[in-house]
């Protein structure tokens, strides 16, 4: 039969053995950086992977370098007009993965997260405190970056990369806003109004230009017309005046002797464009002449004949 103290010699040391290695081993996860202290004194820098320590002589502290949140407390903070108001933030931030850094967020400062808040208090009141409140409404950008240029300035000794800073609320109290509201409406109100009278006064100028546009159209027209009227009655007068000066020059020249006989022949001219017959002596010159115009149909001349003058008569 074996031994009890036997068995426990065996076993006391392999399980001691078991532990120290499995407990001195360490894996740091691509988000951490590790740091190894000895016996209370800092030894060495860890990168990514699988470490081996020094059972029960060696610990390894991990540090996380990804980009992380903090908020702000939210306060009141008055404005340099007298104004309360409510402020609040968050602060994004990262240990930078740099040994010196890593070490510096360990050993030069003690838990960063609220020393990083405190600080960020304490900046948004002296920033917001030297602005007016309409200015502090309307300047976030602003007020965003001049406290993450603080909270760098402040945080550079520790290691910290303070990535952005961003106002989360502003608010003014509820009275005051309840009068800015009210100031808001009639501005827009007003607004509105002005609007809708440049509206109105451009509609009216467009109106007062077609009008115009109308009216000289209509005189264009007008002057266009009396023109046409006149180039007309100017044109109906030459060819009167030309027909005139012909019909002189016939009677001069064909009608020398015959004057009487034109002048029955252009009153028959003028009645047969009315289809009128006319009943002319037969024989006579003007029956003659009548029916040698193509113009005018046999049937509206009708000659007849003379009486027969008896000898007692002669």
């Amino acid at each position: 039969m074996v031994d009890p103290l036997v068995i426990i010699a065996i076993v006391v040391p392999i399980v001691v053995i078991v532990y120290a290695v499995v407990t001195s081993l360490r894996i740091v996860r691509p988000t951490e950086k590790g740091l190894v202290e000895r016996l209370g004194k800092y030894h060495r820098f860890v990168q990514a992977g699988i470490t081996l320590l020094v059972p029960f002589v060696d610990r390894m502290i991990k540090v996380n370098i990804t980009e992380r949140m903090t908020p702000v407390q939210r306060q009141d903070v008055i404005t340099r007009d007298k104004v309360f108001m409510a402020v609040d933030a968050v602060v994004f931030y990262k240990v930078k993965p740099d040994e010196v850094s890593v070490k510096a967020s360990q050993y030069f400062v003690n838990n960063y997260e609220s020393q990083i808040d405190t600080l960020a208090r304490t900046v948004l009141r002296d920033i917001i405190g030297g602005m007016d409140m309409a200015v502090a409404n309307t300047s976030r950008p602003i007020i965003n970056a001049k406290l993450k240029e603080a909270l760098d300035e402040q945080t550079r000794d520790w290691g910290i990369e303070i990535v952005r800073a961003e106002i989360k609320d502003l608010e003014p109290p509820r009275g005051l806003m309840s009068s800015m509201e009210s100031v808001l409406k009639a501005d827009n109100e007003r607004q509105a109004a002005e609007k809708t009278a440049i509206a109105q006064a451009t509609l009216a100028s467009g109106e007062k230009n077609a009008a115009i546009q109308r009216a000289e159209g209509m005189k264009q027209a007008a002057i266009l017309q009396a023109e046409g009227q006149k180039t007309a009655t100017i044109a109906i007068a030459e060819g009167d005046a030309q027909a005139t000066k012909l019909r002189n020059e016939a009677l001069t020249t064909y009608f020398k002797d015959s004057a009487i006989t034109f002048k029955q022949l252009d009153t028959i001219t003028s009645a047969l464009q009315n289809n009128t017959k006319i009943i002319v002596p037969e024989g006579k010159a003007i029956s003659l002449i009548l029916n040698e115009q193509e113009n005018l149909s046999k049937a509206s001349i009708i000659p007849i004949q003379q009486p027969m003058q008896s000898k007692n008569s002669k």
